[in-house]
């Protein structure tokens, strides 16, 4: 019998089966030979009477696609609510079964020729059932990955000073300077929730008016050439809500050891005073050294809380560490974020404790135990357009001598987005770094167009002025530069 053998319901075949036929007169061989002379059908949509809505119509399309062992009338009809006979059902039965044993046959055949192969597939198939194993096993192995940060800043500023290595005598320091700061980070899990950071760096800021003062840019590093271990901290979970952070080289603002900052002016731009988001007296970034901090997040409410302490002499054995000796900082904060108007809203509120301490910034000179406060709030419209993001913050200092007035602090930030070219952005912020309050307030604003060359290279040229910044009349200063930043 062919291949596709099939059934043809048609009168000739009633003839054959006609009334008075025996089983022993009438053979099913036969009745399929003369099947297998009918038209052929290779789809159900060529029976002019069969519909999508017949109740049997998927049936008879397997029939005829799958195993082609139906046929119909030669008028291309297969009137399916004919009655048909015993010896009818058998052919039909016969010639599908006869089909089935072909495939079957033909697969068995395959397998047969293909024994070989199929047999080493089993076995490599074996082979990664058992490595799947090994990893659901062990869940998670130890990974380092390394990212890499580098920023060359080209840039002068009139009427700026600075003090050399090892002179104690401030000097003029208008010319043009090309520098550089390079940091390389080493961020190691054991565990998938744990990690150990690393971060090595290098720059040579030394002998610009960019390293100090109030002309500090945040990417500046005086290590003169040589290679640093900046950070070395380890933050882990405890339970759900709770992370903690851990280490001989951390600073207040790391990861785990403060909540967040309110603000979305960018951190990593231009005077290093707009990168305090706002709270300069509750947040020391000057100092780094032994130190351990926690944030707890209370739940989905977009509610945190961060506590830290850092000793910056807690390796110095003669000092050491929690004894309330030496330099000291301390700061908790409260930090929410969550939706307002259409856009995304941040808040915090802050307290530090500082012992021995000055402030990183600031006209406000002194080196004493005081405490801090600061509120910030910041506001980023879900779409990109003529509206900024705005980020602003107020912070004061109390020390405790009263040889010291009350020291304040503002700042207010403006950015948009996807100026010019998507990617890009314009931006700029106004402020008075920390400062006596008797004193004369100083004055300070930048403005700065960022774009990006590449994904991984940022060109941003900015300009910067600071009134009153020093002392006498004339202590205004005014600067640009041009930073060109790449990240890998």
């Amino acid at each position: 019998m062919k291949l596709f053998q099939q059934l043809l319901v048609a009168p000739a075949a009633l003839g054959l089966m006609a009334s008075g036929a025996t089983a022993a007169e009438l053979n099913i061989d036969g009745v399929s030979d003369y099947a297998a002379s009918a038209d052929q059908v290779t789809s159900v949509t060529q029976f002019s009477d069969v519909y999508p809505t017949d109740w049997a119509y998927q049936a008879l399309s397997n029939l005829v696609e799958q195993y082609g062992c139906v046929a119909g009338y030669p008028n291309g009809t297969f009137r399916g609510n004919r009655a048909m006979t015993r010896y009818e059902a058998a052919a039909l039965l016969n010639a599908c079964l006869d089909r089935v044993t072909e495939v079957t046959d033909q697969l068995k055949s395959l397998i047969t020729e293909f024994e070989k192969e199929l047999s080493m597939i089993a076995g490599k198939v074996d082979g990664l059932e058992a490595r799947v194993g090994d990893i659901s096993a062990t869940q998670f192995s130890t990974t380092t990955k390394l990212k890499g940060y580098t920023a060359w800043v080209v840039g002068a500023a009139d009427n700026a000073t600075f003090t050399p290595d090892g002179e104690d005598d401030a000097v003029s320091g208008e010319a043009l300077s090309f520098t550089y700061d390079l940091r390389l980070k080493l961020a190691t899990s054991f565990t998938g929730k744990d990690e150990l950071t690393t971060v090595l760096r290098a720059g040579n800021f030394n002998n610009t008016p960019f390293d100090e003062g109030l002309t500090f840019v945040e990417t500046a590093m005086s290590s003169g050439n040589t290679v640093k271990v900046g950070r070395l901290f380890y933050t882990f979970p405890v339970g759900d809500n709770l992370s903690v952070t851990a280490g001989p080289i951390v600073r207040t603002d790391d990861a785990s050891m403060y909540a967040g900052y309110a603000t979305f002016y960018p951190s990593d731009l231009l005077l290093d005073f707009f990168t305090y988001g706002g709270a300069p007296t509750t947040n020391n970034l000057a100092y780094t050294g032994s130190g351990i901090g926690g944030v707890y997040t209370f739940g989905d409410s977009g509610l945190k809380l961060s506590g830290n302490y850092v000793a910056v002499d807690g390796a110095d054995s003669s000092v050491g560490f929690g004894t309330g000796e030496g330099i000291t900082t301390s700061a908790w904060q409260l930090f929410y974020e969550g939706e307002l108007f259409g856009g995304s809203l941040l808040g915090q509120l802050g307290y530090s404790y500082e012992q021995n301490a000055g402030l990183a910034i600031g006209t406000a000179s002194f080196d004493g135990n005081h405490s801090g406060y600061s509120v910030a709030a910041a506001w980023k419209s879900a779409d990109s357009g003529l509206m900024p993001s705005i980020s602003t913050g107020y912070s004061i200092a109390d020390p405790e001598s009263d040889d010291y007035d009350e020291i304040n602090s503002w700042y207010l930030g403006l950015e948009w987005n996807d100026v010019g070219i998507e990617g890009n952005s314009l931006g700029g912020a106004i402020g008075e770094a920390p400062s006596f309050e008797d004193d004369a307030d100083n004055f300070m604003w930048e403005v700065y167009y960022s774009f990006s060359a590449t994904d991984n290279i940022t060109i941003t040229p900015a300009i910067f002025g600071i009134y009153d910044g020093l002392e006498g009349d004339d202590g205004d200063i005014f600067g640009g530069l041009v930073k060109t930043t790449f990240t890998f």
